[in-house]
């Protein structure tokens, strides 16, 4: 199997697999990745926030790669040596990308649903400048509806695709997809038409910023103060097995599981997103995990553990 080496850590990957990948198995210091979604085809490439520098090619071709690469994209060759937050060139291009992601999108974080889980925040908050550059009129799009459900902010989009993906691996017939060119390509749909399918809300848990929104939850709560757990029920569509968003009996809105990357575990039915709106329809297995350093961790707590340190001490 090849071997790579990742700011100093070497793993042996799978032939094929791409060095995002493997810095994923590696689980520590992994590039962020805005578009590639490692359970959407053909996802990946188009963000370029997960740049990184390669100094060696391979045993048989040491040299270093002419340019930074984006790593989602870029398989791994045996004996690739790569750096990733230990170089400061990388650094710089994400933090680059990052203020061209956020030339067109508004400061609109405080009114938006997506604010404390919106990955555009958090990566603007690592790599963003304090102050916009652009002097310029941005672009603007009217706020549209996809379907009963779902709300599309077209001015916070990044053009990731994830949601046209989505709906080509889900559904049978996409009706939505990137209309225009350059700067005012959109996503939309053929005038307007509704997306109607079971599966239609998985654009939303997709979506990497508040671009797609779940219309039952607008504006109702911020979702640190709702209460995430798992819970699951038995449904003829999906697996059933969702995380929900409640505050007392009232289900404000429901998720599908997360991994540790963000990303969807199973894709959930629009039954179970959007109908099922009362902890009675559900059976609730217990807290949902929340990452410490997330702001939905404020007041969430886990079972205690000990740490170390302390361990250490009372063994000693």
């Amino acid at each position: 199997m090849p071997k790579v080496t990742i700011d100093d850590i070497s793993i042996e990957v799978p032939a094929g697999t791409t060095i995002l990948e493997a810095a994923r198995m590696i689980g520590e210091n992994v590039p962020p990745a805005m578009c590639y979604y490692s359970k959407l085809k053909g996802s990946g490439g188009k963000c370029r926030v997960c740049l990184v520098k390669v100094t060696k090619g391979s045993e048989k071709d040491p040299r270093p790669m002419p340019k930074l690469v984006a790593s989602c994209r870029t398989a791994v060759m045996d004996g690739m040596e790569v750096k990733n937050v230990t170089s400061p060139e990388v650094i710089e291009a994400r933090k680059g990308v990052v203020e061209f992601l956020l030339v067109n999108h508004p400061l609109d974080c405080p009114v938006c649903d997506q604010a404390g889980e919106c990955h555009l925040q958090d990566l603007s908050y690592e790599h963003g400048a304090a102050k916009s550059r652009y002097e310029f009129k941005r672009r603007t799009f009217p706020t549209i509806n996809v379907g009963d459900k779902i709300k599309l902010h077209m001015n916070r989009c990044i053009l990731c695709y994830r949601c046209t993906q989505v709906a080509d691996q889900l559904t049978d017939e996409r009706v939505h997809g990137v209309i225009g060119r350059g700067e005012v390509s959109e996503i939309s749909t053929y005038i307007e038409k509704a997306i109607d399918n079971d599966f239609s809300g998985n654009m939303i848990d997709v979506c990497p910023v508040g671009a797609l929104t779940d219309k039952t939850f607008r504006f109702k709560s911020r979702v640190w103060f709702t209460k995430p757990v798992y819970a699951h029920r038995n449904c003829t569509k999906c697996s059933g097995n969702v995380t929900l968003w409640y505050q007392g009996e009232e289900v404000l809105r429901v998720t599908s599981r997360k991994d540790k990357w963000g990303e969807s575990e199973a894709f959930i039915c629009n039954e179970c997103r959007f109908d099922k709106k009362h902890t009675a329809d559900w059976k609730i297995e217990g807290p949902a995990h929340i990452d410490r350093h997330s702001v939905i961790s404020q007041n969430h707590y886990e079972l205690p553990f000990e740490l170390p340190v302390t361990q250490k001490k009372l063994n000693g």
